[in-house]
């Protein structure tokens, strides 16, 4: 067909500009899938937030809550690769439901029966809880976004927990103090049933891949473990600050601990809005090299000279870092993968976060027990000077990295 003349002035397009038009990211199941991302983060850092404070409550120590953080990551992590290699056998909606509906009743099971058994109990099934539902809402999300804004896209999905981060802890800790701990986690568990209502309208298309046998060997994905590694180390420092800040402001005569999270939350959301394009551009070490800095700054304002401008300063530094340097990560584990193999990419990244989380939570709360708070913060920010080394010595060399590829012209 040839081009139509009129009297009217031709609009312009992207062919009689010379401009390439941009593939669409925006669809109604990402928008979808965000929302829903948005509820099971918003679920697990309200409990997070206040978990430390129920275990003492119920007569534990902050090394009781540090061992509670880290059974809760060891669960995840066991479990984290089944997930997986269930995924990439095509399963979605199952695995999303059964996640869901578990991080809806593991929260009620808490103050349900208020012993610390019990309690511990719970929080491994929430751990498993959130295993499927964080693993199964990137895998669909990695199935809706547009390669060639692949970034930008994981960008903005990973806005939901930032969002979260922001509305969560404020959420939680205004819920305990004023209605206490019941009304906190049954409201927990009506924001996930929320999540698993959003998860029914989707209408991702169906991904059919080769059935795969369970094997040991291909459980993890080992083009996502250079990324994954490097997260897990930068976690440490991220299990030991959602865990304890909160304990540690109070104690110190600090402003609240929610306001620490709503500090570092804006910051984190301003970053990801901005953060896919950068990383579709730049490639992910400018991130990993500036958001390690970040984090070990943040924790050394906290170690040495605790005031509320430094307190302040810190929430903004850990809200960049953790913003800018998780996404960049995770898209870089996740996007040279294809539909056979993107539920065991996500779930290796994940798995990475997971350790690293309970281990930093774990770690840290011993070390207050022993040392005290100064102390912990200075020993576990090391943890961000070993993630760049991590880096530096293998991950920026693999072939899933984009640096690697933007220098090569890919």
């Amino acid at each position: 067909m040839g081009m139509q003349a009129s009297g009217a002035e031709a609009q312009p397009t992207a062919a009689t500009t010379g401009m390439r038009a941009q593939p669409m990211l925006w669809t109604r199941d990402l928008v979808l899938i965000i929302l829903v991302n948005l509820c099971v983060f918003t679920n697990h850092i309200m409990s997070l937030a206040t978990f430390p404070f129920y275990v003492k409550a119920l007569g534990g120590t902050e090394a009781l809550a540090g061992i509670c953080a880290a059974v809760f990551s060891f669960v995840a992590v066991i479990i984290r690769p089944f997930i997986g290699w269930w995924l990439d056998n095509g399963v979605r909606r199952t695995a999303l439901v059964i996640g869901l509906l578990l991080m809806s009743f593991a929260p009620a099971g808490y103050v349900l029966v208020p012993s610390l058994s019990i309690v511990i109990a719970c929080r491994m099934i929430h751990g498993v809880g959130l295993s499927f539902s964080n693993s199964t809402t990137a895998t669909v999300a990695s199935d809706v976004i547009c390669k060639p804004r692949f970034a930008e896209g994981m960008g903005y999905f990973g806005m939901a927990t930032a969002l979260a981060s922001a509305i969560a802890p404020a959420l939680g800790l205004s819920l305990m103090e004023g209605a206490g701990f019941q009304a906190l986690y049954f409201t927990a568990m009506g924001i996930t049933l929320v999540g698993l209502v959003l998860f029914m309208l989707i209408k991702a298309p169906r991904i059919d891949v080769p059935k795969k046998k369970l094997d040991f060997k291909t459980l993890i994905n080992r083009d996502s473990l250079p990324a994954s590694v490097t997260m897990l180390v930068f976690m440490f420092t991220f299990g030991a600050l959602e865990n304890f800040v909160a304990i540690f402001a109070a104690e110190q005569g600090l402003p609240s601990g929610s306001i620490y999270f709503v500090i570092m939350s804006v910051m984190l959301l301003l970053v990801r809005i901005f953060l896919g394009k950068l990383v579709d551009q730049k490639g992910e070490a400018i991130f990993v090299y500036t958001c390690n800095a970040a984090m070990l700054v943040a924790f050394l304002l906290l170690a040495l000279v605790p005031n509320t401008v430094t307190y302040v300063l810190s929430a903004a530094l850990a809200g960049y870092a953790f913003g800018g340097l998780e996404p960049s990560l995770q898209s870089m584990a996740v996007h040279t993968s294809k539909d056979a193999t993107r539920g065991s990419a996500n779930s290796t990244f994940l798995c990475g976060y997971d350790i690293g989380y309970g281990l930093g939570g774990g770690i840290a709360g011993s070390l207050i027990t022993g040392l005290g708070y100064s102390a912990m913060w200075v020993i576990v920010s090391l943890a961000c000077v070993a993630s760049v080394a991590f880096y530096v010595c293998w991950a920026r060399h693999s072939d899933t990295s984009f640096s690697k590829q933007l220098a090569q012209g890919k």
